[in-house]
């Protein structure tokens, strides 16, 4: 972790900024190695040209700090105490010179806690950091790839439960609580987000939330899901027909896969992102359902379930190797329901793989 935080001190020293104060968690992490929910309680990270950081912590979690790792400055605080006057003694202890600008997590820092930065720092302007945090975390290294690969298994593993749970009658709820306990069993404790299960109609809802629906022949089956290892995230979708199909139905289904593979035929370095969108999204239109995908074509993935950059048809941006993403075109229809197909990708120099391996083929289950 040190030559991320050497990075970003080199970008304030770059960009002539006196500090860095640092509070998501997910950036902590990424900076330190050190993860924790605080909820309401400040857990901060604060960073200087030419000074080494500090990490300000519920006193109750300092022995956690060190044993991820960390070996610069604590400053851990108890509930009765303030966090923000014990900073102010540690800054002038340092004989810190005069801090005129302070680059902060524009999106995330509320405004009571940049009223007592200011307090701290009274002299500071503020100004964003999260680009660079940004540029520095869009690109994965080895070892962020190799735990996204193994969280991108379990993602494979909780649809293949999913799928093998799947029988007449069965609730979208229970199917849910199946795949979420077998994964509990392989160690995992956390899902990426709330755990998708869809049945018929419901799945016409890109969004849906499961609940008592129960599986009927000739429904879609939509599993959305995804899974933390080690504080990077996966996410998978993967829709099934139960039972039977109809003409129509595979005729959306093969339209969605169709602008699936379109997606993936063109991600490799040097592709601008938002061709990616348009790219399935002109399948989707010519087969005459434009109206009925609503939404980009993906999202970055990483430590965040949803991360930089936004994979819409207006990103100017371009791939690079070891980027990582999801690609997840759909088709929504309120009475047939909906069909969404997406896999992780990850850029490589030579072009990419897909981290997700289940199958994409229309699957009928019986």
């Amino acid at each position: 972790m040190k030559h991320r935080i050497e990075r970003l001190t080199q970008w304030l020293k770059d960009e002539k900024k006196d500090a860095a104060f640092i509070t998501s968690k997910e950036n902590i992490f990424y900076l330190t190695n050190f993860y924790t929910d605080p909820h309401e309680r400040l857990v901060g990270l604060i960073l200087f040209p030419n000074e080494s950081p500090i990490l300000i912590v519920p006193g109750m979690e300092t022995s956690q700090v060190k044993d991820a790792g960390w070996s610069d400055e604590i400053i851990g605080y108890a509930d009765h105490e303030s966090p923000w006057e014990l900073l102010s003694r540690s800054i002038e202890q340092r004989n810190i010179s005069l801090i005129e600008n302070v680059a902060i997590e524009t999106d995330v820092l509320t405004v009571s806690r940049m009223n007592d930065l200011l307090a701290v720092f009274p002299s500071a302007a503020i100004t964003a950091v999260e680009h660079q945090l940004n540029q520095m975390r869009v690109v994965k290294d080895e070892i962020e790839i190799a735990i996204m690969k193994r969280a991108a298994q379990m993602a494979d593993y909780g649809v293949e439960v999913g799928k093998n749970a799947l029988k007449e009658g069965i609730t979208e709820m229970e199917v849910l609580a199946k795949i979420e306990y077998e994964l509990k069993k392989k160690g995992i404790r956390e899902m990426s987000f709330s755990t998708m299960v869809l049945f018929g109609e419901k799945s016409g809802a890109p969004h849906g939330n499961p609940g008592n629906r129960k599986l009927n022949d000739g429904d879609f089956v939509l599993f959305d899901l995804g899974v933390v290892l080690d504080g990077y995230t996966s996410d998978i979708t993967r829709t099934f027909a139960y039972g039977s199909i109809s003409d129509e139905k595979k005729e959306l289904y093969n339209t969605v896969l169709k602008a699936q593979l379109a997606s993936l035929e063109i991600s490799k370095p040097g592709t601008r992102i938002g061709d990616l969108d348009q790219s399935a999204r002109n399948v989707i239109t010519e087969a005459g359902y434009g109206d009925r995908f609503p939404h980009r074509i993906g999202h970055g993935l990483g430590i965040n379930v949803h991360e930089f950059p936004s994979m819409s048809h207006l990103n100017d941006g371009t791939l690079q190797a070891g980027m990582v993403y999801t690609i997840e075109p759909g088709i929504y229809d309120p009475v047939l329901g909906g069909v969404r197909i997406e896999d992780d990708v990850l850029i490589t120099k030579e072009g990419h793989i897909t981290l997700t391996k289940t199958s994409k083929e229309l699957t009928i289950i019986n």
